[in-house]
């Protein structure tokens, strides 16, 4: 009862920030988790690049599990325990074997966990009018949250209780799926075939769209990979790189807060094209940036090339997909970004090594030509989301 007291929103909410909880305390300490516990740099590569390639395999397959059997907060649940119950593996004897094992198998548990929320949010939008951007910020919260409690753990050197966070976020986020209430489907209509034909993943014009709305996010791919160490070579201090990613998440948080009343007035490619020209700007001008507050103010920019983009790709994707694959399709979204993200990071370690500005350069040309295909494109995708209505 205390649950079905607490807006669904609310509860919504949490979930975003329950996940990202966990996921901002991996993706930049678990590197560090491993080489604590004596693996070398080859070995940490090897498995988080197997640990990239399989998650990239399982968000769709899972996602579409989930659609299947019309039960994404169950799934949701069990992707999260089962994630939490890989990453124990770490307290098991067994070496670099067990460690890669606990590694692979919470990545791939948890590729799908983003897209089944997003569907479930983007449901929650559809049929009670709350502000998905609103609940998704929370995500963005607790991802911020975990980077400062996680940066206070690592300065301890107690990597266990890394870990450890890390279980209790699967944990938490599994206990707060549960809370939501089950969504309402037609089965009889849902599996039959004219309603497997409705989705738009056996027609060709899907996957280009599907692949430019990745191409924004990869766009990133030199600064995900190389910004910090970019900054440090430069002679920025790590406390202000610190601050600098914090900026950046902040405006992206900022945007979310508004973009439900942007919405009203701005279809989802507009979205877009502000995103594609805000991410041009930032990385053609991020190498000239040599000041702190230039540093800043081009963070400023990440709430349009990262935040803008998620928004127009997702509302795209909802108008287009049908609800009941709604978990599919944001699944392959996350499929996307994750091909295209891990090609760009091995382009842009070849080029950083030839020339420290080169791939921040290539970053702002990938960001141009995705807002001109996009363009190219839009035609196209307002008259699907238009046959959707």
């Amino acid at each position: 009862m205390a649950f079905n007291s607490i807006p669904i929103s609310a509860r919504v909410s949490g979930l975003f920030a329950g996940h990202f909880f966990g996921f901002g305390l991996f993706l930049p300490f678990f590197p560090v988790v491993l080489g604590v516990s004596g693996l070398t740099a080859a070995e940490i590569g090897f498995i988080l690049g197997a640990g990239t390639i399989a998650r990239i395999a399982a968000s769709p397959a899972l996602s579409n599990l989930s659609d299947r059997t019309g039960q994404r907060r169950l799934s949701v649940l069990i992707y999260s325990l089962l994630g939490a119950a890989f990453l124990c593996g770490f307290f098991l004897p067994g070496g670099s074997v067990m460690l890669g094992i606990a590694v692979i198998g919470y990545m791939v548990m948890n590729a799908p966990i983003v897209p089944l929320s997003d569907a479930y949010a983007l449901d929650v939008q559809r049929n009670t009018g709350a502000d998905y951007a609103r609940m998704r910020l929370w995500g963005s919260a607790g991802f911020v949250i975990a980077n400062l409690v996680g940066g206070v753990l690592a300065a301890e050197g107690t990597s266990w209780m890394l870990v450890l966070a890390i279980v209790s976020a699967g944990v938490v986020t599994g206990a707060v799926a549960m809370s939501l209430p089950r969504q309402q489907r037609d089965n009889g209509a849902a599996s039959s075939p004219a309603a497997d034909a409705e989705t738009p993943f056996r027609s060709i014009w899907f996957w280009p769209v599907v692949t430019v709305l990745g191409l924004f996010q990869a766009s990133h791919a030199a600064f995900y990979g190389f910004g910090t160490l970019y900054w440090q070579a430069k002679a920025v201090p790590d406390v202000a790189i610190g601050v600098l990613w914090a900026v950046g998440v902040v405006a992206e948080i900022a945007l979310f807060s508004v973009a439900g009343k942007i919405a009203q007035r701005f279809d989802p490619p507009v979205f877009l094209f502000a995103a594609g020209l805000a991410a041009t700007l930032r990385w053609a001008l991020f190498p000239f940036a040599d000041t702190l507050p230039a540093m800043a103010a081009l963070q400023l920019l990440h709430g349009l090339s990262f935040g803008a983009a998620h928004l127009g790709a997702v509302a795209i994707l909802a108008k287009v997909v049908p609800a009941r694959w709604a978990g599919t399709g944001q699944g392959f979204l996350a499929t996307s970004v994750g091909i295209q993200m891990a090609i760009g990071l091995s382009i842009c370690g070849a080029l950083y090594d030839l020339n420290h500005d080169w791939p921040f350069y290539l970053m702002a040309v990938v960001a141009l030509v995705g807002t001109l295909i996009m363009m190219a494109l839009t035609p196209l995708v307002r008259r699907q989301m238009g046959a959707s209505d």
